[in-house]
């Protein structure tokens, strides 16, 4: 490792998955000689930050959909480094519910839905988009009439009910993303979504002040500049941290030695 360069300020929202793509950013700069504070608010109070100078690089912001609106204010003070993935909101359903019979979030009004679904659908924190599109989805669709109620919560609350939905096999539906965790282990069916509220396919956007740039070593910005992991590897990153009980670093640098060893030699058969 290099000398020690400038200290860098790394925000990321206070998720799971956040935080696995915010550590491989965190062990690149640190791989260039930066020290690195990491620091983690939820999705409004982040970008607040940011605003604000408290932190330095944002892994990072949802564009244009989810965090656009946070984004705006400060759009000329920053500079976007690198899409990390291309994140998008469903409402999942576990895939041993019939697709004949519950298809759309339409046919969550079928009678034969009704009679068997929970109405009360349970999501992460209010800020985030999924949230906020869930929301608009129960009065643009006029799920309220037959019952459904919205809720925002926690990662923990929602997925803890998902999970104990499944050992039983009852029928619910999830506010979910890609990438996330629990695509890794359950197959969790998207309805369709016709009105098309739930933001469409985002760039999940490392993001920087521009005024902290020249204190980033060249070789760390560059390497940055070229970073892409892609859904499947926040998914594994985030199983790894959930599941394996890896730390959000740990799961970053276990990433990034396997992305750097050599492939093997090609073999040459005689005969």
């Amino acid at each position: 490792m290099m000398g020690t360069r400038a200290a860098i300020r790394l925000g990321y929202i206070d998720l799971s998955f956040h935080a696995a793509s915010a550590s491989v950013v965190q062990a690149i700069l640190e791989r260039h000689g930066h020290e690195v504070a990491l620091s983690a608010a939820p999705h409004e109070a982040m970008f607040q930050r940011l605003r604000a100078g408290e932190v330095d690089v944002v892994a990072s912001a949802w564009l244009p959909a989810s965090h656009g609106e946070y984004l705006a204010p400060l759009q000329n003070e920053v500079e976007k480094l690198a899409v990390l993935y291309e994140p998008y909101c469903i409402w999942g359903v576990p895939d041993y519910v019939p697709r004949d019979v519950l298809a759309s979030v339409d046919d969550l009004k079928k009678p034969e839905v009704l009679a068997n679904i929970d109405k009360f659908i349970d999501g992460i924190n209010s800020g985030a988009g999924i949230s906020r599109f869930s929301s608009a989805m129960i009065d643009a669709y006029g799920l309220d009439c037959y019952g459904y109620r919205f809720y925002p919560g926690s990662e923990a609350s929602s997925f803890t009910k998902f999970k104990r939905a499944v050992a039983n096999k009852r029928w619910l539906v999830i506010p979910l993303w890609h990438p996330q965790y629990l695509h890794h282990d359950y197959p969790i069916r998207a309805l369709e979504e016709p009105k098309g509220l739930l933001g469409g396919t985002d760039q999940a956007t490392l993001v920087a002040r521009k005024v902290v740039l020249p204190a980033i070593a060249p070789s760390a910005l560059a390497e940055l500049r070229m970073l892409h992991l892609g859904n499947a590897v926040v998914t594994d990153l985030e199983h790894a941290i959930q599941v394996e009980g890896l730390t959000p670093l740990q799961a970053a640098t276990r990433w990034l030695a396997a992305r750097s060893e050599p492939a093997p030699a090609a073999v040459r058969l005689c005969g």
